[in-house]
């Protein structure tokens, strides 16, 4: 079972969120989510426990309980949502704006310059003005 905890303490380590959930069962994995350039907790972070009634027991027990100074939050972790993904060209043509109009930087779409406002062309180059 994947479980989320939430609301950590930024000095809390792996070492110690692991031993408050081994007193519900074996723990396989623990991960505290970190910031990827400073390196400092972001609060929160996932547990792996292989039994699964285990683990309902350490969310029942340990959702709202006092961890390091703080109430943490103890879930069961959702899978995150297929987010749909973009593929973007190379080609230097103009984006889109918010109302679908081709244009802006890069000369590209029907309409093309260097305007960012509603996708038109620019005061002396292509486009209509």
């Amino acid at each position: 079972m994947n479980i989320f905890v939430g609301s950590l303490p930024f000095s809390l380590g792996e070492a110690d969120l692991k031993a408050a959930f081994e007193a519900y069962g074996t723990v396989d994995s623990v991960k505290i989510i970190t910031d990827k350039v400073t390196g400092r907790s972001k609060g929160f972070g996932f547990i792996e426990m292989s039994d699964d009634e285990a683990g309902e027991a350490a969310i029942n027990e340990l959702n709202g309980s006092l961890l390091g100074g703080r109430n943490i939050v103890v879930n069961k972790s959702e899978p995150r949502p297929q987010q749909e993904r973009r593929s973007f060209s190379n080609n230097r043509g103009g984006g889109f704006n918010r109302d679908n109009n081709r244009g802006g930087y890069g000369g590209g779409g029907d309409r093309g310059g260097y305007n960012r406002n509603s996708g038109g062309g620019d005061y002396n180059r292509g486009g209509r003005y």
